[in-house]
């Protein structure tokens, strides 16, 4: 049986500051929009310029970290998949739909002295997890507190899940 493909990858600036609310479940959700331009030549030499723009929601962690690190101006590279959601308007009754990106990993692009650090400078691991600062933990917290796993900050924090395991000989090797 073929599994279906739905994947985004985009690169942009975001056109606002991040957005963070949370679900009555406790859950973060947070949303911003990203611009992602193209330039063309057309037949006759002309230069044409487009932008697009994209609504990003990010969840649980992601969202925490795109809502600490992002701010209007950043240019990030989101992977994700769309979905679209409908909804009926009060106004008027018609039905309205909305497509966004649901992100699944997200990637600041700015270069670090071009961004103004959210934290205290004695709080960063500079040893940053990707490109987005970590937390060093507090001292006497719990080593798990802080997680060595991938460099991407969709990473699933949950320890055996998405984390990279110890090759402890050549035969734990896939290939």
């Amino acid at each position: 049986m073929a599994r279906d493909l739905n994947k985004v990858m985009l690169t942009g600036h975001l056109g606002a500051d991040p957005e963070m609310r949370f679900t009555p479940q406790g859950s973060a959700v947070t949303t911003f929009r990203v611009a992602s331009n193209r330039s063309w030549k057309s037949g006759d030499g002309v230069q044409h310029d487009d932008t697009e723009w994209f609504r990003i929601v990010a969840w649980d962690k992601l969202a925490e970290i795109c809502n600490e690190y992002l701010k209007k101006g950043t240019r990030v590279y989101v992977e994700g998949r769309l979905q679209t959601r409908s909804w009926e308007d009060r106004n008027t009754g018609e039905k309205r739909y909305m497509t966004e990106v649901v992100a699944q990993d997200m990637i600041i692009l700015t270069p670090k002295g071009d961004r103004v650090p959210p934290v205290e400078a004695d709080d960063l691991d500079m040893h940053a997890v990707g490109s987005v600062p970590r937390r060093t933990p507090a001292p006497g917290a719990p080593s798990e507190a802080i997680s060595n796993g991938p460099a991407r900050a969709g990473a699933s924090r949950v320890p055996g899940r998405n984390m990279p395991q110890p090759v402890e000989n050549e035969d734990d090797l896939p290939f």
